[in-house]
């Protein structure tokens, strides 16, 4: 199966592709956000480890929110 290419997408693929995408980042941003605020004793871990766990698509910020956190 060829990929597809931006261009081949309906606007409905391309809109749910952005609003995926605009979560995604705004779940980054949140995470590093409130890990860079947090004291080190109240995060599970290293801080660095976690800004790195965080990068990854959703996942890395639910773990952070849900494991990383005191």
């Amino acid at each position: 199966m060829a990929e597809k290419k931006w261009k081949d997408l309906t606007d409905g693929q391309r809109a749910g592709l952005m609003a995926l995408a605009a979560v995604q980042v705004s779940l980054a941003v949140s995470a590093w956000a409130d890990l860079a605020s947090r004291n080190p004793s109240q995060v599970r871990g290293s801080k660095s480890r976690w800004a790195a766990v965080i990068a990854i698509n959703f996942i890395g910020p639910a773990l952070y929110f849900t494991r990383g956190r005191r």
